[in-house]
């Protein structure tokens, strides 16, 4: 396939080629298809195929009863999850609702908001779309748009992303106290293993739609985003809704630690706890994990 018939030009192609480090280079040359790249990953290859599909098996056996029991409760449960470009939420928010009813597990993927929605109150085109009693919402992205996205692209100014990190923890923090169960999930990944995963998306028809402008322009742009990340963390992980940072440069295992965080914090009548135990602590914890 030639670079002119890829999306964006071959652009991401010419990236890796040309403006990537020598190091990331090489490590994506040098790599198998388990291997991983992130230096500081605790673990030298992704999880064995059978295990995983085992454990994501017992856990979507547990996510249907925890589904069953915010039902009979009335519960009102948000899960964000959030992340650097191709960190993989799509396919952690695929496993975690696929045996579950759309109509009680909704995924919300808001595109940019329109020039009507850009003069609102920034928090009010979410509100609509958190749960009623019975119901659990996942976010693919979520107000922190401000803090990172927009922030390193300058899609709002120094005032407002200021004025939102004042006021986010206590719109969280208003949720919760309305009952609310509020889960926040971060997906980082090492610069290596999201290069590799967009130069698969560029080769692959199936998954072209993926990419988008932003996520193109936004390899020249790693240190930026990891500023606004830190930044973001330090603003918005409080007591009453802390960050659950994931390392997923092996989706498998962020997938199980991603479905484990969320049944371990919110109890369910029936919970095996064996099952739903707490996520591996060396790829699951707080801010502390992220390092890019």
């Amino acid at each position: 396939m030639s670079k002119k018939t890829l999306p964006f030009g071959g652009e991401i192609s010419r990236f890796y080629e040309s403006d990537a480090p020598a190091e990331i280079r090489e490590a994506i040359a040098g790599a198998s298809k388990d291997d991983i790249l992130g230096e500081a990953y605790p673990y030298p290859e992704r999880m064995e195929a059978k295990l995983y599909e085992k454990e994501l098996y017992r856990l979507q056996i547990e996510l249907a009863k925890f589904q069953t029991h915010v039902q009979r409760e009335g519960l009102r449960v948000v899960v964000l999850f959030e992340g650097r470009d191709a960190a993989g939420k799509g396919g952690t928010i695929k496993r975690f609702r696929e045996n579950m009813n759309p109509r009680v597990a909704r995924v919300v993927a808001l595109s940019a908001p329109s020039p009507r929605e850009q003069s609102q109150f920034y928090l009010q085109r979410y509100m609509p779309h958190l749960p009623a009693a019975g119901e659990i919402t996942l976010f693919d992205r979520s107000w922190y748009n401000r803090g990172v996205v927009e922030k390193v692209f300058g899609f709002c100014s120094t005032e407002e992303r200021a004025r939102f990190f004042r006021l986010c923890p206590n719109f969280e923090t208003a949720l919760i106290e309305d009952g609310i169960h509020l889960v926040k999930l971060w997906l980082t990944v090492s610069r290596a293993e999201q290069l590799r995963r967009f130069l698969a998306r560029e080769q692959d028809p199936l998954k072209q739609w993926k990419l988008s402008q932003v996520d193109v322009d936004g390899l020249k742009k790693w240190d930026d985003y990891g500023e606004a990340i830190r930044e973001t963390f330090d603003a918005t992980h409080t007591v009453a809704a802390p960050w659950t940072v994931i390392r997923s440069d092996d989706k498998r295992r962020a997938r199980i630690a991603a479905i484990r965080s969320v049944l371990h914090q919110i109890p369910y009548a029936g919970r095996d706890e064996e099952v739903a135990c707490a996520p591996d602590p060396q790829i699951c914890g707080g801010p502390d994990l992220f390092h890019a």
